[in-house]
């Protein structure tokens, strides 16, 4: 499996080389090159090279395209404005990088130059708590990435840091041992089965129990004094590692994860028990981690507690804020559990880049947190911190999504309308495309989870976004069903061509909007590596609304199968193939399905 140059990088190199050629006294020149509405592609390079020169930009120009080649993939260059060059590459150059992309499993995408081992955290619900719309950010966020930097030869370690830990776990706790048949329903729990540990009825009926218990413990709390006595002592026996109290917190964690794997496996995403290591799995060495700290000097105590301190951080009364490690009462805070973790991934997992998919409003904590760990050692040159922070999810009016009654609205409410939603523009266009009700429905599945998915990862991250089923579910505009009805129809086009095959024919003369959508597809490698640098989903979504939206122009102008030869036929059903394993590729790579009949 090779990797593909690209046209771009091509012909980039070949203006680089020019450059040396024609202007030795430059050095080593960047030529700028850049797609263009103009041309097929611009370089600006010469610009910033004449300043440097002292010459005309111009008359530089000129001796820059009179030192390239006769031959190769540049069909025509000019010299344009104040000494920009335009230029165009040959039809022939197109469908022979496209032909050797074909020919690759990978699409001709190649691994990263230095791969490390990325820990992604992500998807990170709370024990005995609700999953609501505020969870759906980092799992799909957090899943895309996954997926996008394995794909370029990333070893990534998942990490689930569930909420698992706290004092609320004495009364439920502590309620559960005088009624210790509150959570009795039968065989499942904590089976460690991952994504469909228990079909969807399990779930909810483990929600359900938690949602009674936590009520039912909640008011004995608040109305009996001895009860929140003893619920307070179980919090002591807790973190002391009772064996009894432990086990029936491990009851609590398990119920839990039946709950969360059924609306995972609703988003579907795959999320593994072994990568599920919540705040409890750091407990055992927090104690090191501030004794280290303050032994180093990195923390230090203030008015009983341990806490580390920052020049740029500062309360409205001007004086430094710290982050607290250890509380003057001996508990530990946030900070001490996130620090450990970063010890455990670096000195255990081997991590040379740890990403936090995490929200923007902890922004503030994460970054004390890296800092801190920098200050330790933890972090260096060698191992970096990374938050991809995102926004809020709004509603249509733009405040925070909410139901009617002004409650936070669950997550799987939510994922249930949409599937509902897209099955049924599925059965509208289900008779023209042939379909069974279990295909309905499945592709009902399919768009439904697909539109919320790409509704957020087609959003830069760190903005807030609206959440529109209607506009989510529309097959027209930047949304996954546009998407993945572009899949569809090239798919169906494939299958009435019946016999003849898709085929690459570099000495065909192609129309512009074939052009268009080959340069489009060749710029696939490229932008998988940008977005796998710089951790933005967005951009690949981005990639796959124009990448359709040529495809959409393409099918508008180019007669597939009434194309005017035979071989006109082939090239143009090799574009189409070429463009449905592209999108199928990006799509996937977002966590999203695309279905071959809609």
């Amino acid at each position: 499996m090779a990797s593909v140059t690209s046209l771009a990088s091509t012909v980039d190199q070949r203006i680089a080389d020019a450059l040396s050629a024609a202007l030795p006294e430059a050095g080593t020149a960047d030529p700028l090159l850049r797609r263009s509405d103009r041309a097929d592609f611009q370089a600006n390079g010469i610009l910033a090279l004449a300043k440097k020169l002292k010459g005309n930009p111009r008359e530089l120009a000129t001796r820059v395209v009179a030192a390239l080649p006769a031959d190769g993939p540049i069909k025509h260059i000019e010299v344009s404005g104040p000494g920009f060059l335009n230029i165009g590459v040959t039809d022939r150059a197109i469908i022979e990088t496209l032909a050797a992309r074909a020919a690759d499993s990978r699409l001709g995408v190649p691994y990263a130059e230095r791969p490390g081992t990325t820990v992604i955290d992500y998807a990170q619900p709370n024990v005995a708590k609700e999953m609501h719309v505020g969870h759906l950010r980092s799992a799909v966020i957090g899943a895309a990435m996954v997926e996008i930097l394995e794909f370029t030869g990333e070893k990534v370690i998942r990490r689930h840091h569930i909420g698992d830990w706290g004092t609320q776990f004495g009364m439920l706790i502590q309620y559960l041992v005088e009624h210790p048949h509150e959570l009795d329903h039968g065989d499942g729990a904590g089976d460690g089965a991952g994504a469909g540990a228990g079909a969807a009825v399990d779930g909810e009926t483990a929600m359900s129990n938690l949602n009674r218990l936590y009520k039912a413990s909640r008011a004995l709390f608040d109305s009996d004094e001895e009860f929140k006595a003893r619920s307070r002592d179980r919090v002591v026996a807790l973190q002391a590692g009772d064996e009894e109290t432990r086990v029936f917190w491990q009851r609590f964690v398990d119920e839990s994860k039946i709950y969360f794997y059924s609306v995972f496996d609703k988003l579907d995403l795959e999320i593994h028990d072994s990568d599920v290591v919540g705040e409890s799995g750091y407990n055992h060495m927090l104690e090191e981690t501030c004794r280290i700290l303050e032994e180093t000097g990195v923390a230090v105590r203030s008015e009983g507690a341990l806490c580390v301190f920052f020049e740029d951080v500062k309360g409205p009364d001007g004086n430094q804020v710290p982050l607290i490690v250890k509380k003057s009462n001996g508990g530990y805070g946030y900070a001490a559990t996130d620090l450990s973790a970063i010890r455990d991934r670096v000195r255990n997992l081997d991590a040379t880049a740890l990403l936090y998919v995490v929200d923007v409003r902890q922004s503030l904590h994460f970054r004390m947190v890296f800092e801190t760990a920098r200050r330790a050692g933890w972090l260096n040159d060698e191992v970096h911190a990374v938050q991809l922070a995102f926004g809020t999810v709004l509603g249509k009016d733009g405040k925070p999504f909410k139901t009617r009654e002004g409650e936070t609205v669950r997550l799987q409410d939510l994922l249930d309308e949409a599937v509902e939603r897209a099955t049924s523009v599925v059965r509208e266009k289900a008779e023209k495309a042939g379909l069974s009700e279990h295909e309905i429905t499945e592709n009902g599945r399919y768009v439904g989870i697909g539109a919320v998915k790409y509704a957020d990862l087609s959003t830069s991250a760190v903005r807030d976004y609206k959440f529109d089923l209607d506009q989510m579910v529309s097959l027209h505009g930047d949304t996954s069903v546009y998407l993945q009805y572009a899949y569809a129809r090239i798919k169906s086009i494939l299958r009435k061509a019946g016999d003849t095959a898709p085929a690459a024919r570099p000495e065909l003369e192609l129309a512009p909007a074939e052009r268009a959508l080959g340069l489009h597809v060749d710029e696939f490698g490229a932008v998988l590596a940008e977005v796998a640098s710089s951790y933005e989903p967005h951009k690949l979504a981005a990639y796959l609304y124009q990448l359709a939206s040529h495809f959409t122009t393409f099918y508008d102008q180019c007669p597939v199968l009434k194309a005017d030869t035979p071989a006109q036929v082939e090239n143009r059903l090799f574009l189409c193939d070429l463009t449905a394993r592209t999108l199928q590729r990006g799509l996937a790579l977002l966590g999203i399905r695309a279905p071959e009949r809609l």
